[in-house]
């Protein structure tokens, strides 16, 4: 297994089955569940000096999950040219997440899962299997689905963690 497959397999293993379109549905509901609980206040908390708020880790799953669509979108039209990756370190410090209102990012999140749905079931099987290259790695349209899914679970499991008890 490379170092590439290592690194996503931790958020494979998360999704809980094989349904991943209707999981990625299950787990949007249970972050919006949590974030429409907070207070705007709360929405500005991080459990740690040097950790991201409740905001930008919203804004960060936003933007990843944009990043993985447009990947899947490019290799499910058998688009070939080479994708490279993201800083996410980066993202998130200039994301300007902190200065947005918590609402506007629940309904950003909202859109944005709503259209990754979309996307995902409209795809016939053969442009699920289709593979593209990110960072020199290969990967299928159907495990970039499946990131999205295991990815948001990945950070659900860090608030209800390290955010939550603290608030």
């Amino acid at each position: 297994m490379t170092e590439f497959e290592k690194y996503i397999q931790r958020y494979l293993d998360l999704v809980p089955s094989e349904q991943w379109i209707e999981e990625m549905k299950t787990v949007s509901d249970a972050t919006l569940e949590i974030y429409e609980s907070l207070s705007e206040e709360q929405g500005n908390f991080a459990y740690a000096e040097g950790k991201w708020s409740l905001k930008t880790l919203l804004q960060h799953l936003i933007d990843t999950e944009k990043v993985f669509a447009y990947r899947a979108l490019r290799f499910s039209r058998k688009d070939q040219s080479l994708v490279s990756g993201f800083d996410e370190e980066a993202w998130a410090d200039n994301s300007y997440a902190d200065s947005r209102t918590l609402k506007s990012l629940i309904k950003e999140f909202k859109l944005t899962r709503k259209l990754s749905v979309k996307f995902f079931r409209n795809l016939p099987e053969e442009a699920l299997q289709l593979i593209g290259i990110v960072n020199g790695n290969d990967i299928k349209v159907e495990t970039i689905g499946k990131l999205t899914v295991g990815h948001n679970i990945h950070h659900l499991n860090i608030i209800k963690e390290r955010y939550l008890p603290n608030l």
